[in-house]
């Protein structure tokens, strides 16, 4: 006996069929009407000018105003660039003549690709729309446009280390350094004229070839937490600190501790990416607060005494006798003053200092207690941002078999960390114990219309949230109590911070120099309910010893700016 049903099953499925067709066809022309609409816009344009068997095109960049409105970063711009096709010009005189009249053009870089002949070599580029247009209206045989997209930084040199830029390798152009290295594959774009049908992969079962809507879906733009009012700041306070103390370079990090959303990063001196061929060397290009790794001195104290209360091994009220010099596997440990204080408690210790008393926690703690600490802060491990390169941190001494390295790491000397992942084992303090992840990017918006939110889960906990809050009544305390006499005290504020000198190691490893130093500067505030965390730190400063000097004004600059700009509500 027939099944009658099945009729009216093929009906069905041809009906499905038809219905499941005319989605994807709507879907096809809303993508190439609306979604690529400024591809094809593009490829129109240049109708009238040269083609190019592949156009340059890129996501955008965009920083977050206080507001929330994004702000232009790095973008596209339409450029035209000019060219000859030698074999076609009789009268390269009056031709130079002419476009000379219009463009700045080197006579002799111009005869000089004259005579190398064949139909194509470019004489200028990045010309405006308005050159371009009186370069066509010549009318010149054998001089042709280019219509080209290029990539352009508005705000000039800010963020540069944290943008990066795009330059070629080889023939293609791609992101070097920054985030437009980091999110090559979300900022890229593929070539659109080499896509698969989308109709033959669906019904014909292609399963080896390109799937343009795959692309499409990491294509997209990225929204960053910078703020350029801040970031515009901190530059210019980082540029009076290097020039102001001679010093080689300075670097600076504000970060919320509690999420590890980033608000400001700098390094001074910087550069323009729109202009990044002029610079003397390659070696600016380099991100310092993530790619280097420093001694950072005595603001790894902070996290010494919070293991220490964290463990039980020590109360802001434990005292020792300070001898001013202690000796350890037969080296001497000093105070930076080699003085004695005799009796003092664990406060005593972060007000002045002392590289005894941090010694003195180890040593309450256990050398394999105070490391595992340590590395729980994530000083053993890269801190996760989205940024090229992230230098492993050197802290090979929280493995040792002797006291010695251990004592010295306890003040930061004998380990070494990124800028950036020290300011991730800090917000620890501020933020009630628990390890973040630092990050720049905070949204991308898809070629495909969609858009996904980032968000990073919080981190294990490392310290108890009472500690944090001992910790941070500790360093209040340095602030009001000790850090050039008190005279930084902000009535109304409660500001957590604590300084750091460090003895820089020689370049061939053996031992350290006897005048060359590292001051670095960190605080949060308010102390109980951070909203930022500061990290400064400057290389090799001249005509200063300690940083206190260096490094407590433009902090307190920086921390009043922020205070005002987003008006945070006094604590006390």
């Amino acid at each position: 006996m027939k099944n009658r049903n099945l009729p009216v099953f093929r009906i069905w499925l041809l009906s499905l069929g038809l219905v499941s067709f005319a989605v994807v066809l709507l879907f096809r022309l809303y993508s190439l009407q609306i979604l690529q609409a400024d591809v094809y816009k593009e490829r129109a344009e240049r109708q009238y000018y040269i083609p190019e068997s592949n156009i340059f095109d890129r996501g955008s960049i965009f920083f977050r105003n206080k507001d929330g409105s994004p702000f232009p970063a790095a973008l596209q711009k339409n450029d035209f660039s000019l060219v000859i096709s030698p074999a076609n010009i009789k009268n390269y005189d009056s031709v130079f003549y002419q476009l000379s009249s219009i463009v700045e053009i080197d006579e002799e870089e111009f005869i000089k690709k004259f005579k190398k002949g064949g139909s194509y070599q470019k004489i200028a580029s990045n010309l405006g729309i308005i050159e371009s247009e009186k370069i066509r209206k010549l009318n010149l045989i054998g001089v042709s446009l280019e219509h080209e997209k290029a990539r352009a930084y508005p705000a000039n040199s800010l963020a540069s280390h944290i943008l990066g830029f795009v330059g070629f390798r080889e023939h293609d152009k791609i992101g070097q350094y920054g985030l437009e290295r980091y999110y090559e594959n979300i900022l890229k774009r593929e070539d659109r004229a080499t896509f698969v049908n989308f109709f033959a992969e669906v019904f014909a079962g292609i399963k080896d070839t390109v799937n343009t809507n795959s692309l499409a879906e990491k294509e997209g733009d990225i929204y960053v937490g910078i703020e350029p009012q801040v970031q515009s700041f901190i530059e210019e306070q980082l540029k009076n600190i290097t020039e102001n103390n001679n010093a080689e370079y300075s670097g600076a990090i504000i970060i919320n501790p509690s999420n590890g959303e980033i608000v400001a990063m700098a390094s001074s001196p910087s550069f323009d990416p729109n202009n990044y061929s002029r610079v003397s060397s390659i070696s600016i290009f380099t991100n310092p607060l993530v790619e280097n790794v420093y001694e950072m001195g005595s603001i790894i104290k902070s996290l010494t005494l919070a293991a220490g209360l964290d463990f039980d091994a020590i109360s802001p009220e434990t005292t020792y006798f300070d001898p001013g010099t202690i000796f350890l596997n037969s080296r001497q440990i000093s105070n930076y003053d080699g003085r004695s204080r005799g009796l003092v408690d664990m406060q005593k210790v972060l007000n002045d200092s002392l590289n005894t008393g941090a010694a003195f926690v180890v040593q309450q703690m256990g050398n394999q207690n105070f490391a595992r600490y340590m590395f729980d802060f994530g000083l053993g491990e890269t801190s996760g941002i989205d940024l090229p390169n992230e230098a492993t941190n050197i802290v090979s001494n929280l493995s040792s078999q002797r006291d010695l390295e251990y004592a010295t790491a306890s003040f930061g000397q004998g380990i070494a960390t990124t800028p950036i992942s020290t300011a991730r084992a800090l917000s620890v303090l501020a933020n009630g114990g628990v390890l973040i992840t630092p990050h720049l990017v905070k949204k991308v918006d898809y070629k495909n219309g969609f858009s996904k939110q980032i968000s990073y889960q919080p981190g294990r906990r490392v310290i108890k949230e009472e500690t944090s809050e001992e910790i941070s009544r500790m360093l209040v305390k340095v602030v009001d109590e000790a850090l050039l006499g008190g005279k930084l005290k902000m009535e109304n504020y409660s500001i957590a911070a604590k300084t750091g000198t460090a003895q820089i190691a020689k370049d061939d490893g053996r031992g350290y120099y006897e005048d060359k130093f590292l001051h670095t500067f960190f605080g949060y505030f308010p102390a109980f309910d951070a909203k930022f965390l500061v990290f400064i730190f400057t290389y090799d400063p001249k005509g200063v010893r300690y940083a206190s000097e260096s490094l407590s004004e433009p902090f307190m600059e920086i921390t009043k700016y922020l205070i005002n700009y987003y008006e945070i509500p006094p604590d006390r």
